[in-house]
């Protein structure tokens, strides 16, 4: 195997303290949180309180004022444990990072120290029920009262993750509906915002301790303040999504890969154990073999996958790279969750079983953050093919 050169010491020694973070506030509730539909509040609290959310937000704004790599190691702890419903890497990663590169300094001291401390659960709204990866095509409407004061919002958003806890959404809608994507602007949405109600928690496939829900705002009053950036930042909202959906998209691919790995580390030590016609199953040669394969597989997507890392860091990751990241690595996980399932035999259709859990949850990797076969039109896009 490759040796990692992605993580330092320091990185290696937060990855254990938020592994046995992991393996005592999470791990002992997770199949109840799945049987409930949500996490329960505290840990979001326990999260914050002992510094383990918003690590890359500078610490004059409550966070660790880390690099990035400490996100990637968190990701990956999440991964490898398959404790799916923590959606602690779209609060810290994903709703943060809006906030602390397109808001007012206002917006960063009022909302960055709340997501860091866990007071506050942040999401970001962007699918609609008819528009998912197009963002283009989103129907929300924000349109500026007479007096300039506030929005007024309305619209539905669903598959929204955080959704049931969000104390703050940042919420995708249209200020200019007639200017289609140059029309759209990023409003910050508080609970408890008259008109605001979140609908049912979706039961999905999989993911399921995940607080997944639709979001209803009927002639919501937005304060003028609360968009994104200020109103130098109006109908540019946009922008701001497509300078931000490589660094979404990579981390799908981070958790793809630490996912896979983990899955064949438990299908190694399943079929090591488990005899049929008198011999472990791993002493088929159709087990070596496969197992042989899938490692190869996944030892290719990790080098490629920490390469990006190094990119990002620089800032230097472009959006074709991580679309090839996010579709490659995530179709490779699911095809090794399958392969797994197969190797644990009955006993890896047992929702008991991780590895059942692990393939349930890895389906959906392949739709959100962009489908897996929009991932290919933009690359082609990038290779100069022609398209529609």
């Amino acid at each position: 195997m490759i040796e990692r050169t992605l993580f330092d010491a320091g990185h290696q020694a937060f990855a254990d303290s938020f592994r046995r973070f992991v393996d005592k506030e999470v791990m002992p509730h997770h199949a109840a949180w799945e049987e409930q539909g949500y996490v329960d509040r505290a840990v979001w609290t326990k999260a914050g309180a002992n510094g383990f959310l918003c690590l890359s937000m500078p610490e004059e704004y409550g966070g660790a004022g880390a690099d990035k790599l400490y996100s990637v190691a968190q990701m990956e702890e999440i991964a490898r444990a398959g404790c799916t419903g923590i959606g602690f890497g779209l609060h810290s990663e994903i709703v943060a990072p809006y906030i602390l590169h397109y808001g007012t300094e206002e917006q960063k001291r009022k909302y960055l120290p709340r997501l860091a401390s866990g007071e506050m659960v942040g999401a970001i709204a962007m699918t609609e029920p008819a528009a998912g990866s197009d963002l283009q095509g989103v129907k929300t409407t924000a349109l500026l009262s007479d007096d300039a004061s506030h929005y007024v919002l309305n619209g539905s958003k669903t598959f929204i993750t955080n959704g049931w806890h969000a104390d703050l959404v940042i919420v995708v809608a249209k200020t200019d509906p007639a200017a289609g994507a140059k029309g759209t602007s990023l409003l910050l949405v508080e609970r408890g915002m008259d008109g605001f109600e979140k609908g049912q928690r979706l039961k999905k496939a999989g993911m399921k301790a995940q607080d997944t829900s639709e979001l209803f705002f009927n002639d919501v009053k937005v304060p003028a303040e609360n968009l994104l950036g200020g109103p130098a930042m109006q109908n540019k909202g946009f922008i701001c999504l497509m300078e931000q959906l490589p660094w979404e998209r990579l981390q799908i691919a981070i958790t793809a890969v630490a996912a896979a790995q983990a899955a064949i580390d438990w299908t190694l030590d399943y079929v090591r154990q488990r005899k049929v016609f008198g011999q472990a199953v791993a002493a088929f040669q159709n087990t070596r073999y496969t197992l042989a394969e899938l490692q190869t597989e996944v030892q290719v997507a990790r080098v490629f996958v920490d390469k990006c890392c190094e990119l990002i860091v620089q800032d230097q990751l472009d959006t074709q790279t991580a679309s090839m990241a996010k579709y490659w690595t995530t179709d490779l996980q699911f095809k090794v969750m399958d392969e797994c399932v197969q190797l644990f035999g009955g006993y890896g259709y047992m929702w008991e079983y991780p590895i059942a859990r692990a393939w349930a949850d890895a389906r959906v990797q392949r739709i959100y953050g962009g489908t897996n076969e929009i991932m290919k039109e933009l690359i082609s896009r990038n290779m100069g093919l022609p398209g529609r």
